[in-house]
């Protein structure tokens, strides 16, 4: 019999060179792309659209090299008590509350907000603020007390002669793509408390405070620990190139990726072409609905609470039952107008061609200074907006943001909120029970509602920090809720006490 061939190793690409992927399609090499890949370097295709991606050997070694050491350190875990996995997150949080050791991470993440500024790239999640180092040492001390869950037996079989016992145990090595927000980079060790090693790779806007971090703050902690080297390891390198090796690596146990929803559905098929399990966290925008019972002073509440900031559970679009619109759509645009007076900005406003009626004209005459990522801009106050546009995700800086339209019902809201939002976060203001019934029944959503949105976090809601926050765009998740969080990333282990030496089937 002879050996498996493995196939001659790539050496370079011509310009127009066809790539079959999805088993019945072609891609051609663009000149570009030809001219850059040499001896080495590695072409990965995306079976689902087709995209040829570029990962350079430098790249390709920088993410190998960081799965390598988890998968090592993650060898050596299970023989770790739990007592230094707790001193570990202790140190961590310790490290981050300390101001002296604390500067330069700040000074690094000062350094990232001028950079991408000066690059037109949005800051609202890259400014590690006092709040938001609070958050990351108030999580990172959460782990510290929260119990392991390693070795914990979640069922037990009684047999004559014998019983078996099916106990948690760590998944694996877990990597990590996510987008330039600090607070996350201490949010994925969480997954160490369960017995996991983790890699992750931040996006290059914050690449200098992460590696601030791993220097000041997470290496330090690990040490202090006696953790394994490579439990949790940076992969260092602001190439997206590096993002993809590290999710076509098939020592991974899961790939998580959170950021922009294109960028998280390409690294999730790269993934999932592996055979790797992932948890996408690419999109957001929440639904608010009112109903027949909607109190205008609970709507305009819920409104200015659900967009004190642009995060994934912000309210986006805005479903007003027409019956009550002449009374209630003033009061959506009160909490809009309030929750941008608090930031100090002017809000922004797209309405559909049902809700023009219920919208005052000054709104679409006048114009006013909206903060965009790229700088303020001079634009309308409101603006109108096609009805299958109503998933769109306003992606703001500080001038809130909101579609508004008007329905005969909620019913229809629910209609179109399955067809077209990400299915991810859904309110209905509505004081009546069978309306809410009705509601969560008929919604496609994870997390479901009565006020306002941003309510949708693992930290303020289960006290647990999340990893990520999962909607169901690409179908509803197996096994578990849509908040994943560190104790979240277990397997099962089988383990059996025979009795009695005869035993035989």
């Amino acid at each position: 019999m002879s050996e498996r061939s493995t196939g001659e190793q790539l050496q370079g690409l011509e310009a127009g060179q066809p790539i079959v992927y999805g088993g019945d399609r072609i891609a051609r090499v663009p000149a570009d792309l030809a001219e850059a890949f040499g001896a080495g370097d590695r072409l990965l295709v995306v079976d689902r659209t087709g995209d040829l991606l570029h990962v350079p050997a430098g790249e390709q070694a920088v993410a190998a090299g960081a799965v390598e050491r988890a998968n090592a350190a993650f060898a050596r875990l299970g023989t770790v008590p739990d007592t230094a996995i707790t001193e570990f997150f202790d140190a961590f949080a310790a490290a981050l509350a300390d101001d002296a050791r604390f500067e330069p991470i700040a000074a690094a993440n000062a350094d990232d907000v001028t950079r991408a500024r000066e690059r037109g790239r949005s800051t609202t999640r890259l400014e590690l603020s006092p709040t938001m180092r609070a958050g990351m040492i108030d999580g990172l001390r959460m782990w510290r007390d929260a119990p392991s869950g390693r070795d914990l037996p979640v069922e037990v079989m009684d047999h004559d002669g014998w019983r078996l016992e099916q106990r948690r145990a760590g998944l694996g090595v877990i990597g990590f793509v996510f987008e330039g927000r600090p607070n996350v980079f201490a949010d994925a060790c969480g997954v160490i408390r369960s017995g996991n090693a983790v890699v992750f790779r931040i996006g290059s806007d914050a690449l200098g405070t992460a590696r601030a971090i791993v220097e000041h703050a997470l290496d330090p902690a690990l040490a202090a620990a006696g953790l394994p080297d490579g439990t949790a390891s940076l992969v260092d390198s602001a190439a997206h190139a590096a993002g993809w090796a590290l999710f076509a690596d098939p020592r991974l146990a899961l790939a998580v990726a959170r950021g922009s929803g294109p960028a998280v559905e390409q690294l999730g098929s790269v993934a999932r072409q592996q055979g790797t399990p992932v948890s996408l966290h690419g999109t957001g925008g929440a639904w608010l609905v009112t109903g027949a019972s909607a109190r205008p002073d609970r709507l305009e509440a819920a409104v200015a609470a659900s967009l004190d900031r642009k995060v994934c559970n912000t309210v986006n679009t805005c479903c007003v039952l027409a019956a009550r619109a002449p009374e209630l759509v003033p009061r959506v645009l009160a909490g809009l107008d309030a929750a941008a007076s608090a930031r100090g900005a002017e809000p922004k406003l797209h309405v559909t061609d049902r809700a023009r009626p219920f919208v005052d004209a000054g709104w679409f005459d006048t114009t006013v200074r909206i903060a965009r990522a790229a700088g303020p801009v001079d634009e309308p106050k409101a603006e109108p907006i096609a009805d299958d546009r109503l998933g769109e995700e306003w992606e703001w800086e500080d001038s809130p943001e909101l579609t508004l339209h008007v329905v005969d019902s909620v019913d229809d809201a629910v209609a179109l909120f399955n067809d077209q939002s990400p299915r991810f976060v859904a309110s209905l203001v509505a004081d009546d029970t069978d309306e809410q019934e009705a509601f969560w029944a008929a919604i496609d959503a994870p997390f479901v509602g009565d006020g306002f949105t941003r309510w949708v976090d693992g930290q303020y809601a289960l006290d647990r920090p999340e990893l990520g926050l999962s909607n169901w765009q690409f179908g509803r998740l197996f096994g578990r809720g849509g908040v994943l969080s560190g104790d979240s990333v277990f397997t099962l282990r089988a383990r059996v006490f025979q009795h009695r030496d005869d035993l035989r089937r």
